[in-house]
C-alpha cells in the first residue's frame, strides 16, 4: 500500500520524511495540489454501489484504494499553478481532491477537518485550559476600555496576532512584542486583538507528538526575551517532559483528533511550562537537527503503518 504525502515542491522537512519511507521500503507518491489541473490529474467512478478513484502526477499513477495514509505536510491551494487561474477552479478542484480523499480508510496526518479547527487560537487556547495546561492570562478584545483593564490587572504583556497571518503578500511572520500598561489601547477598535501576560522564562520548550510519541527539546532563553524565533542563542537539547503536562498533551491531542503536534512552552523561574501554542503542522526538522531526535523516522514509521493497525 502506498503514502500519499502532500506538500510544496521545496520542503527539506518533507524530504527527511519521505527519506525515512524510503529507508522502509514503502511506496509513495508525493505531490503538491497546487498542480490540480496540469501535473496533477484526478478522475473517480462512483457506480454499481461501488468507489473507484485514482491520482496522477507526472508519470506516476496510483489508486486511492491502495493508500494507507495521507501526510498532509505544507500543501500548495488547489488550482493555484493553472494556466487560467480563478476562484471558481480552485474551489472546483479543492472539492473534488480531497472529497476523493475522505472516501478512502486511508489514515491521515493531519485530517483537514481536524487540522482547520485546530489552527484557531482562541479555540487552542480553550482545549489547553481543559487538558491541564497552565495558560497565561490571555484577553482577545476589540474594547478598548477592556484591554486597559486587562493592562491595569496584569501590567507586563505581549500582543499577538490572533491568526497569526500577516496580511502581506508574501506573508511574514508578525514578532510578538511587549506592551506597556500605559500604552494607548485605542487602535484594538480596528480589529480583534490578543494580549497575553508575559511569562519571564528561563526557557523555551518544543515539544513534538507523533501519533502518541513524545519528542521535547530545551533550549535556554534570556528572561526579558519575548520572541525566541528572532534570536540565534543557544541549542535545542533533549529535555525530560514532566508527567503532568505529558497527560495534558495526551489529553489535548485526544481532543483535537490531531495525529501530529508541535506545542511551543515557555519555563519560567519556577519550572513551571506555560502553554503558548499547538501547531498543528509546525517544523521539526531543526530539533532534529540539534537533538538527533528521530522525529522524521517516527513521522514515517506512522504513515507506514496499515489501516487500521
Amino acid at each position: 500500500m502506498t503514502v500519499l504525502v502532500l506538500t510544496c515542491e521545496e520542503d527539506l522537512t518533507a524530504d527527511m520524511v519521505v527519506a525515512a519511507l524510503h529507508d522502509l521500503g514503502v511506496p509513495l507518491v508525493r505531490l503538491d495540489p497546487a498542480d490540480l489541473p496540469g501535473r496533477v490529474a484526478l478522475s473517480a467512478d462512483y457506480a454499481g454501489g461501488d468507489f473507484r478513484g485514482y491520482l496522477k502526477t507526472d508519470e506516476r499513477m496510483v489508486s486511492l484504494s491502495s493508500l494507507r495514509s495521507v501526510w498532509v505536510r505544507r500543501p500548495g491551494a488547489p488550482g493555484a499553478r493553472a494556466v487560467e487561474q480563478s476562484e471558481w477552479l480552485s474551489a472546483e478542484s479543492e472539492q473534488a481532491l480531497y472529497g476523493m480523499l475522505f472516501c478512502t480508510p486511508a489514515r491521515w496526518m493531519n485530517h483537514p477537518v481536524a487540522a482547520v479547527q485546530a489552527r484557531y487560537k482562541p479555540w487552542q487556547l480553550h482545549i489547553a485550559q481543559q487538558s491541564g495546561f497552565s495558560v497565561p492570562a490571555t484577553l482577545i478584545t476589540s474594547f478598548p476600555v477592556v484591554a486597559r483593564q486587562f493592562a491595569a490587572k496584569h501590567q507586563d504583556l505581549v500582543v499577538k496576532s490572533v491568526s497569526g497571518r500577516h496580511p502581506g503578500d508574501p506573508p511574514m511572520v508578525l514578532p510578538t512584542t511587549r506592551v506597556s500598561p500605559d500604552a494607548d489601547f485605542s487602535a484594538v477598535e480596528a480589529g480583534p486583538t490578543l494580549f497575553q501576560q508575559h511569562i519571564r522564562k528561563r526557557a523555551d520548550i518544543r515539544l513534538t507528538w507523533v501519533g502518541g510519541r513524545i519528542f521535547a527539546a530545551r533550549k535556554e532563553a534570556d528572561a526579558d526575551e519575548v520572541d525566541s524565533r528572532f534570536t540565534e542563542q543557544g541549542a535545542w537539547k533533549p529535555a525530560e517532559v514532566p508527567d503532568t503536562v505529558r497527560r495534558s498533551v495526551d489529553s489535548y491531542m485526544d481532543v483535537t483528533q490531531l495525529a501530529y503536534g508541535a506545542f511551543d512552552f515557555a519555563v519560567d523561574c519556577d519550572g513551571v511550562w506555560w502553554f503558548l501554542e499547538c501547531n498543528q503542522g509546525g517544523q521539526f526538522g531543526f530539533v532534529q537537527v540539534d537533538t538527533d531526535q528521530p522525529i522524521a523516522q517516527a513521522i514515517a514509521a506512522w504513515l507506514a503503518e496499515e489501516p487500521g493497525s
